[in-house]
């Protein structure tokens, strides 16, 4: 089993704990409702939303991807720490078993958060991940972050 591990950091003008709420405690409410035209639901299928739950993401028609299904690892309310795995779903196809996410929010020097993103590719076989196939991911990943980032900007009473 071959791994391929790649790391992106972005600092946002949030506090790291409602970007944690907002992006991890509360996604499967929040992502459906503030990206309607790519994602249809979030549905935990196993567990209660901690460490041990697998849950479902379900793409809209249209998309390239039509489900990913994610079982949590860790979740790590005080540190603001979420460990996951993409354990089925489109974007694995036949040459990576999973994808392995840690995601860290931390507290910028001006008081916004610097968020931590890394992932681990398992990989089937030997073969090299294309270098724009994973920049496409983790720009998908920002332009999330960015439509959240948004949304708590202008709605400062939530999840505070």
């Amino acid at each position: 089993m071959d791994v391929t591990g790649y790391t992106q950091e972005f600092t946002c003008p949030i506090a790291p704990a409602r970007m944690f709420k907002a992006l991890i405690l509360d996604s499967n409410n929040l992502i459906p409702n503030l990206l309607p035209q790519f994602v249809k639901s979030v549905d935990l299928i196993h567990g209660d939303g901690g460490a041990g739950s697998i849950e479902q993401v379900n793409f809209t028609e249209g998309t390239d991807i039509k489900y990913v299904k994610h079982r949590i690892d860790e979740l790590d309310r005080v540190n603001l720490v979420c460990k996951y795995t993409m354990i089925e779903g489109d974007p694995l196809g036949d040459k990576l078993e999973s994808i392995a996410y840690e995601v860290r929010f931390e507290v910028g020097s001006d008081g916004g958060c610097n968020c931590k993103m890394t992932s681990s590719y398992i990989k089937l076989g030997d073969f090299t991940i294309k270098e724009e196939e994973i920049r496409a991911g983790q720009d998908k990943a920002r332009g999330i972050y960015k439509v959240v980032e948004a949304y708590l900007l202008e709605n400062p009473h939530v999840y505070a």
